[in-house]
C-alpha cells in the first residue's frame, strides 16, 4: 500500500507511518542496546537488516506480512543507527562485530527458525553470516546488494564508477560534513533523487531518515561501516573457494539501482545451492519500500514454497502527457 501524506504528518515520524501492530522495544545483544521494531508474536524469527542511509523504518511495509506468515518479526536499528548502541571507533563497525550482532540478536529471539531479510549494508551482512553459517538459517532473502565473490567477479569500470562514495567516504570528517549540512537534509535528498517513483519518498518519509542521521554522532557512525569495510577486511586465503552456502536464498533486484550493475548479479547460483532471483523492472536500489506490493508477494511465495511470481513492466502508448506517468518534467507539448 502507499501511505498517504498530510500535512500533519509531515513531522509525526515513524510510529504515525506505519502499521499500528509495530512496536519499538530495545534488546540486549552482543554487549550492546538495540532499537528493535517488532511485529507478531510467532515462534519463528524474521530479522531485517536495513542498509545505508535507511533505518528500521525501511521495513515498515513487511514486517506485518512476515507477522501474518506466524513470524515474529525483528527490524533492529543496526549499531550506530537510532537509538542503538553507538560505538565510537571504526573497528568497531568491522564486519566480525556486526556477524556477532546478528548472531546475538537472534540469541536475544530465542525462536525455533530464523529467516534473515537484507536490504543493502544489511545484506553486505546477511551474506557472510550466511557464508560462514554463524547461526543456522531456514531461508535468506537478500535485496539489492551481490554475493561478495560475484560482486569481485563482475567487478568492471562501470562499478567501479558506480562506487565512488566508497572510496569518498574513506577521508575522515568530509563525508559528515557534507552529508550533515541543513540538519542532514542531503541524506533526506538521495532517497528521492535515486528512486523512479518517487511518490514513495514523500517528505513525512525522508524526514525520518534525516533526523535519524542529524543526531549526534550518527553520520560518522554510519560511513565508518564503509571504512571499516576497507580497513579491516579479511582476505581470504590463497587457493581457498568461497563456502558454497546451503540456505535456500531469494534475491530481490530493483534495475535501476544507481549504486550495482546488474551484472553483480550475475553467476550468483555458483555460490548458492539453492538460488533464486526476481529483478523489477523500473524499480531503484530502495526496493522494499518503492514497490513493496511485489516484494511482499515474492517474500510470501518464497516462504510458503509456493511459485515466486515475476515482475513485468510493460511499455504503454498514450495519446497525451497529461496521462503520462510518471509525467515528463520540461516536456513540450
Amino acid at each position: 500500500m502507499k501511505l498517504p501524506l498530510t500535512p500533519d504528518l509531515t513531522k509525526a515520524g515513524a510510529a504515525a507511518l506505519r502499521d499500528p501492530r509495530i512496536s519499538t522495544a530495545f534488546v540486549q545483544a552482543n554487549g550492546l542496546t538495540f532499537e528493535v521494531d517488532q511485529c507478531g508474536t510467532g515462534d519463528k524469527l524474521a530479522l531485517c537488516l536495513h542498509g545505508f542511509p535507511e533505518s528500521s523504518f525501511s521495513w515498515r511495509y513487511q514486517l506485518p506480512v512476515l507477522a501474518d506468515l506466524g513470524y515474529t518479526a525483528w527490524a533492529p536499528n543496526l549499531r550506530g543507527y537510532g537509538k542503538s548502541s553507538r560505538p565510537a571507533l571504526v573497528e568497531d563497525y568491522a564486519l566480525p562485530h556486526l556477524l556477532a550482532d546478528v548472531a546475538g540478536l537472534i540469541d536475544a529471539a530465542g525462536k525455533s527458525e530464523v529467516v534473515l531479510i537484507a536490504h543493502d549494508w544489511g545484506a553486505v551482512i546477511a551474506w557472510e553470516f550466511a557464508i560462514a553459517q554463524v547461526r543456522p538459517l531456514t531461508h535468506l532473502i537478500i535485496c539489492n546488494v551481490p554475493h561478495p565473490a560475484a560482486m569481485q567477479r563482475a567487478f568492471g569500470f562501470a562499478q567501479l564508477l558506480k562506487s565512488w562514495y566508497v572510496l569518498f567516504f574513506q577521508i575522515p570528517g568530509l563525508p559528515e560534513r557534507l552529508l550533515g549540512r541543513q540538519q542532514a537534509r542531503p541524506v533526506a535528498e538521495v532517497f528521492v533523487s535515486s528512486s523512479v517513483d518517487k511518490s514513495r519518498f514523500p517528505p513525512a518519509v525522508v524526514q525520518v531518515y534525516q533526523d535519524n542521521a542529524a543526531q549526534p554522532g550518527a553520520l560518522t557512525a554510519m560511513v565508518n561501516y564503509y571504512r571499516a569495510l576497507l580497513r579491516f577486511r579479511s582476505k581470504r586465503k590463497v587457493g581457498t573457494s568461497v563456502p558454497v552456502i546451503t540456505t535456500p536464498t531469494l534475491m530481490l533486484w530493483g534495475e535501476e539501482d544507481v549504486a550495482l550493475t546488474v551484472e553483480s548479479t550475475y553467476h550468483t547460483e555458483d555460490y548458492v545451492r539453492d538460488f533464486r532471483i526476481r529483478y523489477l523492472p523500473r524499480v531503484s536500489h530502495w526496493v522494499q519500500q518503492e514497490a513493496p506490493e511485489a516484494v511482499n508477494e515474492m517474500i510470501k511465495a518464497f516462504l510458503l514454497d509456493e511459485a515466486i511470481p515475476y515482475a513485468r513492466w510493460e511499455l504503454n502508448l498514450v495519446p497525451s502527457l497529461a496521462e503520462a506517468s510518471p509525467p515528463v518534467e520540461g516536456a513540450a507539448g
